[in-house]
């Protein structure tokens, strides 16, 4: 993938220019005091339908809802018997006020349809789905799947819509939890991307920005719909979900094998991630992490970077390639079909994931201490999937959020209040499809390649000779000056 520069127009909201590793980004800065230009980004809107209610869509349906007040209608569309209506009624979506009812109705009856369904359901159904669109509608995505499925099928968007994308970076609950903690406070939400695929209405800019305010976006900044699904795949395959899955797995079980009490591995390995190296990172960045050790703790965190860094970086460059030919999409879509057959169990059944219950349950204000071999780890496969990305040409500000800021401030907490299950199966199905698959990988490769490197002493150090100078601190830098104004409380 080509990197381009991005830039666009908006007469509504004012953009702006950051630097982000020498290169010139444009972004929107969100708050609740843009709250009154909604009815001006949506001119021409009367109603918006969010059809599904996954991971993304209450929590869009009810942030959409809350800001657009009575300006736009917001109705929920889902499948005739779906068991999720309960739960839509249960958040005030009804068919008595008119704001809940059959998907292809809402759909048809939309000037603007936010289509929220799983990716394996879109890939079904999109022919009914365009022809139930209204000429001049505007659809609204909120990942690229759906471009790359039409790509493998030889199919396209019709030509008499808009398509546009805003992608929240962060799982649905995170949308909403921080949109509901920060009633009070401007700026409190979940950065988003958007993306402008077709603009036959000339308004789609203008719609794609609003929708993203609305959400409560403190930052949004711009990217394509191929862009964004490359770097989304590959995220939650990698560093996002599988990735740390499978980093915190194998480093329980190596520091069990070194004598350590299943309590005291747990805290080293997951409360150790999710903890000190999460609220460092998210802040300071990862080079904040490094620069609090001392001499000692820096040569551990070097040597275990350099171990992992080829690790990441190996599956890393696989993943992004499998999801870049199309394998990836297949393979989400052939699983859809076996769902009903081969339901996903659950992924918190092994010991540590029992262990860890009893930790947090005994927390009690427990300051939990940087272990420089785990952050070096941590922090080795991250920069490996910051350094694909740069590579393949994706947007700094996209690197940033989809290999460091939405691992660290939207998706760690949830596994630091509950567990893997909790956070990886708050996502969406492809993502919890591509955690499981995937996450076997990064144990395996940094069980069998990695730590008996730094046992036997054959590390090379070459890896870390370049983590200082890497131009992702100063992209994070910046980008820390971007965070939400207030952090997820995961409850």
């Amino acid at each position: 993938m080509q990197s381009k520069v991005l830039d666009f127009d908006t007469t509504v909201f004012e953009k702006e220019y950051v630097t982000l590793g020498g290169r010139r980004e444009v972004i929107v800065r969100g708050g609740r005091h843009l709250f009154d230009l909604l009815p001006a980004a949506f001119e021409g809107v009367n109603q918006i339908g969010v059809i599904g209610w996954g991971s993304q869509g209450p929590a869009q349906a009810q942030n959409l809802r809350d800001s657009l007040g009575d300006s736009v209608k917001v109705v929920v569309g889902l499948r005739e018997g779906s068991s999720s209506i309960p739960a839509a009624r249960a958040a005030g979506f009804t068919e008595k006020t008119g704001t809940l009812g059959e998907m292809f109705g809402v759909i048809a009856d939309s000037d603007m349809v936010i289509l929220l369904i799983s990716d394996a359901a879109q890939a079904e159904h999109y022919s009914a789905i365009f022809a139930a669109l209204r000429p001049g509608a505007t659809l609204g995505l909120s990942h690229g799947f759906l471009l790359g499925h039409l790509s493998q099928v030889g199919a396209e968007f019709p030509p008499g819509i808009d398509v546009i994308a805003v992608c929240p970076k962060g799982m649905g609950p995170s949308v909403r939890a921080l949109y509901v903690q920060g009633a009070t406070v401007n700026g409190a939400g979940i950065n988003a991307s958007f993306a402008v695929e077709q603009n036959v209405t000339g308004r789609a800019v203008e719609r794609a920005l609003g929708w993203s305010v609305a959400l409560g976006a403190p930052f949004t900044f711009q990217t394509t719909l191929r862009a964004e699904f490359l770097s989304d795949l590959t995220g939650e395959r990698a560093m996002l979900l599988g990735g740390v899955h499978g980093i915190v797995e194998s480093l329980y079980a190596r520091y069990r094998d070194q004598g350590k009490s299943d309590a005291d591995a747990f805290r080293d390995s997951v409360e150790c991630v999710t903890g000190p190296i999460s609220r460092t990172i998210s802040t300071k960045g990862l080079i904040g992490v490094y620069d609090q050790l001392d001499a000692d703790g820096k040569k551990t965190f070097a040597e275990a970077y350099a171990a992992a860094y080829p690790v990441g970086l190996e599956i890393t460059a696989e993943i992004y390639d499998e999801v870049s030919s199309g394998n990836e999409i297949r393979s989400v879509i052939l699983a859809g079909k076996r769902l009903e057959r081969f339901p996903m169990g659950k992924i918190d059944q092994a010991d540590m994931w029992r262990v860890g219950q009893q930790v947090r349950a005994e927390r009690d204000g427990q300051v939990v201490p940087l272990n420089p071999f785990t952050a070096g780890v941590f922090c080795g496969v991250m920069m490996a999937q910051v350094d694909v990305l740069v590579e393949q040409g994706h947007p700094y500000s996209e690197i940033a959020n989809e290999s460091v800021i939405e691992a660290v401030d939207s998706l760690n907490p949830y596994m630091h209040a509950r567990g893997i299950s909790y956070m990886v199966d708050n996502c969406s199905t492809t993502a919890r499809l591509g955690a499981r698959k995937w996450a076997p990988r990064f144990h395996y490769l940094l069980a069998q390649v990695a730590y008996p490197a730094v046992d036997d002493g054959t590390v090379d150090a070459t890896p870390f000779k370049s983590f200082e100078n890497n131009v992702v601190h100063e992209v994070l830098r910046v980008c820390s000056e971007m965070r939400p104004a207030v952090d997820i409380a995961v409850v």
